[in-house]
């Protein structure tokens, strides 16, 4: 079977499970792990014949694949901001609207000219935000929490990997009493959890049965759970003249918002590429 042909067959075997387009990135994903080629090689090599070691790797791919297992999952890795991350069911797959928050943090650190400023990241997960930010501004002293250790272990996997140096905590930051170990920062950054039980419903198969809970959902029904508690920490946590980038979800965008300017907050809520309120900035 040539590389083409076994595109075209993964993509097939994927119909009935994904959309078109999807089927057919997730062609291009195994395809690429299988041959260690970027897409323009696989274009040139389109007609060279996979060996039966690939051919077998890619049925057992397959047969992940059509259990609902997200491709990221199945190859153990996903790309965020340029890298190569891990990552595992442990933590949730790095999304390329995540990359906006990044690149508008790294605006706000391009404004306060290069200086050494203290990074907090509220839910690390796979370390994608704090690695990401470390190797784009190394000038950055970067601390992470996240209360799932199997989540931390991926981070600082991913982190070693990088070579960015992030100081990795397990702190469940909904326990305002593990606080005042944390000191004092001049961002604070988050995409937390902020799915409420009532949007399972409308959730993909594959996010909603694969992905973990605690990364996706807030705990007792509040979509703005732990963005009022990010609020009260930066309250006595975060230094003058410092700021909070939030990813949000689209539909409590506007409350979210609404809870920052009540607190006093200048906060602007900004659009992702695919037009929906997706980022907020903080600042006073």
């Amino acid at each position: 079977m040539t590389i083409k042909s076994a595109s075209q067959y993964i993509a097939d075997q994927l119909a009935d499970l994904y959309e078109a387009g999807e089927a057919q990135a997730i062609a291009g994903w195994v395809i690429e792990d299988l041959t260690g080629l970027d897409t323009l090689s696989l274009r040139m090599q389109r007609e060279d014949t996979l060996t039966q070691t690939q051919l077998d790797r890619m049925e057992a791919c397959l047969q992940q694949l059509r259990q609902y297992i997200p491709v990221q999952y199945v190859l153990g890795k996903s790309y965020f901001f340029g890298y190569t991350f891990v990552v595992s069911p442990a933590v949730l797959i790095p999304r390329p609207e995540t990359e906006e928050l990044v690149d508008l943090v790294l605006q706000y650190v391009r404004h306060r000219a290069g200086a050494p400023l203290r990074v907090l990241e509220v839910g690390a997960g796979s370390g994608c935000i704090s690695i990401a930010l470390k190797k784009q501004a190394p000038q950055l002293d970067i601390t992470a929490v996240d209360i799932a250790t199997d989540a931390l272990a991926i981070a600082r996997q991913n982190a070693a990997g990088l070579q960015a140096e992030v100081n990795f905590i397990e702190c469940d930051f909904l326990d305002g009493a593990q606080w005042p170990g944390l000191g004092t920062f001049d961002i604070i950054v988050s995409n937390p959890p902020y799915i409420t039980a009532q949007e399972q419903e409308a959730m993909q198969v594959h996010v909603l049965d694969q992905e973990p809970h605690t990364a996706l959902f807030v705990t007792d029904g509040d979509p703005q759970q732990f963005y009022r508690k990010i609020a009260h920490f930066a309250e006595t946590h975060l230094q003058a003249g410092g700021a909070v980038f939030l990813e949000l979800n689209q539909y409590f965008a506007v409350d979210t918002k609404a809870l920052y300017s009540a607190a006093g907050w200048q906060a602007d809520l900004l659009r992702d590429l695919n037009d929906n309120d997706r980022m907020l900035r903080c600042t006073r």
